[in-house]
């Protein structure tokens, strides 16, 4: 007899992973509806080989922080961006990954009005936020995805990874802000938000980052 347990019955522990192989893109198509939208897993999936995460607390907090940053510097430099959060990337039959968080920042113009992300029809989003990923799936799906650029945080550091032909290579420097120390400035920032509170940090960056007027 074979038992047959639905996928939305599995419950992860937090800082848990289970992988599941040999899984076709029709069947992980399925199982991402079965899913459904209200978890608090996150998936990625390449070349038949799918990834269920159920992320730590602790590690759900940094993404957050480094995103309001990210939008923070933006601002100040009057630049435009749209957040796709961790709407679901597919390229069929390949892979498929639900980022930390993502953001459209070059293509912000050509994502305005979208309400359904297709990467047939849309570039894959500038920038992806990672908090503690070690899994190979994991950036495989992002090379198929071709996200051009990845931060990646984990034990207080920041890795910059940016996509040179079909893999990525790491950078001390990002193409997004490249005048400023972002591979140390994170990191630093992430530490003093969960010291002394995100908005005071956001206040202090603002102060310290806006433009200088005449």
């Amino acid at each position: 007899m074979t038992l047959t347990i639905p996928i939305n019955a599995i419950e992860l522990a937090p800082g848990s992973m289970m992988s599941i192989h040999n899984l076709s893109w029709q069947d992980f198509e399925t199982l991402l509806t079965d899913l459904g939208e209200s978890r608090n897993t996150r998936i990625a999936y390449y070349q038949g080989t799918l990834e269920i995460m159920s992320p730590l607390a602790i590690h759900e907090r940094p993404h957050r922080i480094i995103a309001y940053i990210l939008t923070t510097l933006l601002e100040l430099q009057g630049r435009d961006w749209e957040d796709f959060g961790s709407t679901t990337l597919k390229r069929p039959q390949v892979a498929g990954i639900e980022p930390d968080t993502c953001f459209y920042i070059q293509n912000a113009a050509l994502v305005q009005g979208c309400t359904d992300l297709n990467l047939d029809n849309y570039p894959p989003p500038d920038l992806a936020i990672e908090a503690d990923v070690t899994s190979i799936t994991v950036v495989s799906a992002y090379e198929a995805m071709r996200v051009p650029e990845i931060w990646i945080y984990c034990n207080h550091t920041l890795k910059i990874n940016l996509l040179q032909g079909d893999r990525y290579i790491e950078s001390s420097i990002s193409p997004t802000f490249p005048d400023l120390p972002i591979i140390t400035l994170i990191p630093q920032l992430v530490q003093t938000a969960i010291a002394q509170g995100t908005s005071r940090m956001l206040r202090e960056v603002r102060q310290r980052f806006r433009p200088v007027t005449e």
